[in-house]
């Protein structure tokens, strides 16, 4: 039964392998068989949070989990009938297995993403409107990066909304040496905006969208020639690559989750994210440690509220940029600005610091972990484990920008508290 229960998650974890080819949007994706080996990088709700602290996969030993009472299937039909969605909420099987893996198998882990939802959700919502697109399309970011604004797949797609580079920069995104804006959760969420707007004028129909969003416009219309014409998801649904197949069900139960998970005894985790923030716009070069010297803000704060600037330094003066604070930093800041600049800038800003690879020492009272590599790990993967950035993981272990890094293989890892 153990071996069962490892290969049934292996199963239900390879359908978010989207990560793998995620937008990409490549009409060549192919329907080749990915290895379901476990794997602690697959950006999805299932990993990017609910792996984070999993060395083997004796952590899905049956003997560990206590499953709720079996619900009916007619409860979870008569639930999903009750939510309001212009996505049509199907209920089969398939579906079934997503919902008890939100609501019963990563209890803990879900309870984080239903605290980071009300940071991020209203910001998406807000976008999604603006398009004139469905707000249940929200629900897309916690499947592809469980609210992640950093998570990076092994095939480099990067942020919330998981962007490869090409795509990204087709749609308006900025990567530089100083800003990746994949990672910026209100940019990415437009040039995701932006595609499903597209897709929707070309099929009409929002879990087809959702789909190509997963394996491409191409796939999309290879599998409903392959059906014959028919255009509805579940009859082109054994024609699809293999992970989008399951794309849908995730979406479904994921949505059932972050609806119902009162009824499941779920909570949400305490506050991730700040209550109430300010947004300012930046005209000058400005460096996360001037704010934090002089407003006592702390950096990792700053980097959690700006994830998008790669060096820790806002390059305002090639153009304006955002920088978010906690409201309760907004009067320090504005009081001080004209201070924030000038501290230290010469150091900060010094073109041979500047010219310099965007590595980081390691913090002081940092706490170093010995991290043994698994087979299947990333760098992208590990740093995520242990919510750090790839740049300073890299430096740390003199890690190339191949980023290779083999089994067994020891990393030094710093990390406050």
């Amino acid at each position: 039964m153990k071996k069962i229960l490892i290969v049934f998650i292996a199963h239900v974890l390879c359908f978010n392998a989207s990560a793998q080819q995620n937008n990409t949007f490549d009409d060549e994706t192919s329907n080749e068989e990915y290895d379901f080996e476990y794997s602690n990088t697959i950006d999805s709700l299932l990993s990017a949070f609910y792996l984070q602290n999993v060395d083997t996969v004796d952590y899905f030993n049956e003997d560990e989990y206590m499953p709720e009472a079996e619900l009916h299937d007619s409860v979870y039909i008569n639930r999903l009938s009750k939510i309001a969605s212009v996505v049509h909420l199907t209920y089969n099987d398939i579906v079934r297995r997503f919902i008890i893996v939100y609501t019963q198998k990563y209890r803990n882990n879900t309870e984080k993403i239903l605290s980071l939802a009300d940071y991020y959700f209203p910001v998406f919502e807000e976008i999604l409107h603006s398009y004139d697109l469905p707000l249940e399309l929200k629900t897309m970011s916690v499947i592809e990066s469980a609210l992640n604004p950093t998570a990076v797949s092994k095939m480099k797609a990067t942020g919330i909304w998981q962007f490869m580079f090409r795509t990204a920069k087709y749609y308006g995104l900025n990567i530089t040496s100083f800003v990746d804006e994949r990672c910026d959760p209100v940019a990415a969420c437009h040039a995701a905006a932006k595609y499903m707007s597209t897709m929707y004028k070309i099929f009409g129909d929002w879990t087809l969208v959702i789909a190509s969003y997963n394996c491409g416009e191409g796939n999309v219309k290879k599998a409903i020639r392959r059906a014959g014409g028919k255009t509805d998801f579940w009859s082109i649904y054994p024609y699809l690559p293999r992970e989008t197949r399951g794309y849908i069900p995730m979406f479904i139960g994921a949505t059932y989750a972050l609806t119902y998970y009162k009824e499941h005894g779920l909570k949400k985790a305490p506050p991730i994210m700040p209550v109430a923030v300010d947004t300012f716009m930046i005209n000058r070069m400005l460096h996360f440690e001037q704010i934090s010297k002089v407003t006592g803000i702390s950096v990792e704060t700053v980097r959690q509220l700006n994830p998008q600037y790669r060096r820790d330094i806002i390059p305002g003066k090639e153009k304006p940029y955002t920088l978010i604070l906690p409201h309760t930093y907004t009067n320090s800041f504005i009081d001080n600005e004209n201070k924030i600049y000038a501290y230290n800038d010469s150091a900060y800003f010094n073109p041979k610091v500047l010219a310099a690879p965007a590595n980081y020492s390691a913090p002081s009272g940092g706490k170093q972990i010995v991290h043994i590599v698994k087979k299947g790990e990333t760098v992208g993967g590990i740093a995520q484990k242990y919510r750090i950035r790839t740049a300073d993981l890299k430096y740390w272990n003199n890690i190339g920008s191949n980023n290779l890094i083999r089994a067994g293989q020891k990393l030094v890892i710093y990390r406050k508290g």
